[in-house]
């Protein structure tokens, strides 16, 4: 194997005169990626209203098309980590983006219920689950050597800025001038950002002579190119990682992460405020506050991920977030009131938190195949928020109440603590190239 070399476009500047490492741009286009789209992550609880309104679709109904979304977003994670690999990164997530445009952009056309499942579950689900926390742990893994952890959460929290811009303006179009005008919105937002990615983004830092951010130029190596075909890779990680206890209790764990953020929180907090006399503004508004510490609390976790052992993150997260939702059905209400803007702020802070400690432990435990195990990893995460999005809305049809959703969460939270305990560190070193 040779080393990679900077080219001369990449030898030090003149005294005097400061260059951007290019990992940096390529972070930065790629948190814009994940920013735009997530608009489609704030859109669902938005929207649920606003369509009941007007087509009388029931919550279980709605509830369905997102579990289907969110279940794809997460089993199309692994294969799409190996696709970047065999086909490149900018094609892969150019045409992410455009499934994202398209389905959101079609759903305006929507007179059946039977139709979110093309456009919000099929559609999006794909696009979405094609860059996911695959994408941002491939840019993080393949681009730095520093800082890996800080960058990884960093990119985490673009999909929290995302929630951040689209939720209120969202709401408010949903609300004034139709839902309709919401997911055109949606649709623009993931189509602008295509020729960004297309003009920045690469595959590797050789490919702009360069190393990855704080290699040593003696000692770097560059990884071997994959070979084999996406699917093959995708289920031969798979396989791999099964073979191990750490890999089961990191997926169950992410699993139930994913069940008490995307599928309980994200989807149902503004429809169980609306039940409780909130307006749907003032519901997203809170919601969006979530987002606002989401991209404090997930910074930090990357860069406590650098210092820190991930194991005791989680057990932390996961407690914090068990004790909110065991506690949240005593603090909805028809107005905001400050234990309720309490639990925000520490639902906001510990929302995906939980993503760069799970990615750094994939890494130090699977080896080269960490990118893909973590793809694994994350599809565990969508089908628990698949899962909770649909249970909740039947708990809600049947009951009345989203009550007993919340208090399952808190109990899945306590398990979660529980398994990252059970996490083991040791290295597993992988045939490279494979």
């Amino acid at each position: 194997m040779t080393r990679v070399t900077p080219t001369t476009d990449d030898t030090r500047p003149p005294l005097g005169r400061r260059v951007i490492h290019p990992a940096w741009w390529v972070a930065a286009v790629a948190f814009l990626a994940l920013l735009a789209a997530a608009g489609f992550r704030a859109a669902p609880g938005a929207l649920m209203v606003p369509l009941n309104e007007e087509f009388g679709w029931s919550t279980s109904v709605m509830s369905l098309a997102v579990s289907v979304n969110l279940l794809l977003y997460g089993l199309t994670a692994p294969f799409a980590a190996a696709l970047m690999d065999k086909f490149g990164v900018r094609q892969v997530v150019a045409t992410a983006l455009t499934l994202v445009a398209l389905g959101a952009g079609g759903s305006v056309l929507m007179t059946a219920s039977w139709q979110l499942l093309i456009f919000w579950g099929l559609l999006i689900g794909l696009g979405t689950g094609s860059m996911a926390l695959v994408f941002a742990a491939t840019i993080a893994t393949r681009w730095f050597v520093h800082r890996r952890g800080l960058v990884m959460g960093i990119l985490t929290a673009g999909s929290a800025t995302g929630q951040l811009i689209f939720l209120p303006p969202v709401a408010l179009l949903a609300e004034t001038t139709g839902w309709r005008s919401a997911s055109l919105v949606v649709a623009a937002a993931a189509l602008l950002a295509v020729p960004l990615v297309w003009v920045v983004m690469r595959d590797h830092p050789a490919d702009r002579g360069a190393l990855p951010y704080g290699a040593d130029p003696d000692t770097y190596v560059p990884p071997v190119p994959a070979t084999g075909g996406a699917a093959r890779r995708a289920f031969e990680g798979l396989a791999f990682a099964a073979k191990t206890r750490a890999f089961w209790a990191l997926a169950i764990a992410f699993a139930i992460c994913g069940a008490t953020t995307n599928g309980l929180i994200g989807i149902h907090f503004i429809p169980s405020a609306h039940d409780h006399g909130m307006a749907t503004t003032t519901a997203a508004g809170l919601l969006a506050v979530v987002g606002v510490f989401d991209i404090v609390g997930t910074v930090a976790s990357g860069w406590l991920t650098d210092k820190f052992d991930p194991r005791k993150l989680l057990i932390v997260y996961y407690v914090f977030r068990g004790v909110g939702l065991l506690l949240l059905p005593w603090l909805l209400a028809d107005t905001i009131h400050p234990t309720m803007v309490l639990f925000v702020v520490i639902y906001g802070l510990d929302w995906v938190a939980t993503v760069p400690p799970t990615a750094t432990l994939c890494r130090e435990i699977f080896g080269d195949r960490g990118t893909i195990v973590f793809g694994w990893v994350f599809a565990a995460h969508q089908i628990g928020a698949a899962a909770a999005a649909l249970g909740a809305g039947v708990i809600r049809d049947v009951f009345g109440e989203y009550t007993y959703a919340w208090w399952g969460g808190a109990a899945l939270c306590a398990i979660a603590a529980v398994l990252s305990i059970a996490v083991k560190r040791a290295r597993i070193l992988p045939t490279v190239g494979t």
